[in-house]
């Protein structure tokens, strides 16, 4: 037991000197002049792309490349859009911007309006729709490559 929590302390010593010399870095990056990057895209810019054999949605990339690797993304549903059960390998954190989404997890429905956030990780399974009311607009950071795995429909009980 000592042990692990010499081991957990240690890890949190790490993780807080890693914090320190990070911030560390920024301010002496702008004490030396360092200016740092910056990105900015007016929303009459995003240029917004059909996503290949989902009708009905549309990604527009911010920063980074879905297909690679970690990215920041806008995604667009018409509204009635619906996706069935599936997962994302990668852990991601979305921003309702437009209509209602709703998200079926755990066989519970959940309504998320204009201003809702929601986490997925560990390849967290669900199905997604966009309200019919209006077009569900999402900000997305995924931190890592952006995918859509189905999930294998429940087999039919065997008939005796």
């Amino acid at each position: 037991m000592k042990q692990t929590f010499r081991a957990c302390i240690g890890v949190i010593g790490i993780s807080g000197a890693a914090l320190i010399v990070s911030a560390l870095t920024a301010n002496l990056a702008v004490a030396k002049g360092g200016h740092g990057a910056s990105v900015t895209i007016a929303a009459g810019d995003l240029k917004w792309n059909d996503v290949p054999n989902f009708p009905g949605v549309k990604m527009a990339v911010a920063s980074g490349d879905p297909a690679k690797g970690a990215a920041h993304f806008f995604m667009k549903f018409v509204p009635g859009f619906a996706a069935p059960m599936h997962h994302h390998n990668a852990d991601h954190y979305v921003t309702v911007l437009a209509g209602t989404l709703i998200l079926n997890i755990d066989t519970k429905d959940a309504k998320l309006p204009v201003g809702s956030f929601f986490k997925f990780s560990g390849k967290k399974t669900h199905m997604t729709k966009c309200d019919v009311g209006a077009e569900c607009v999402l900000f997305i950071d995924a931190r890592g490559k952006w995918d859509v795995i189905p999930e294998a429909a429940p087999k039919a009980a065997a008939k005796k």
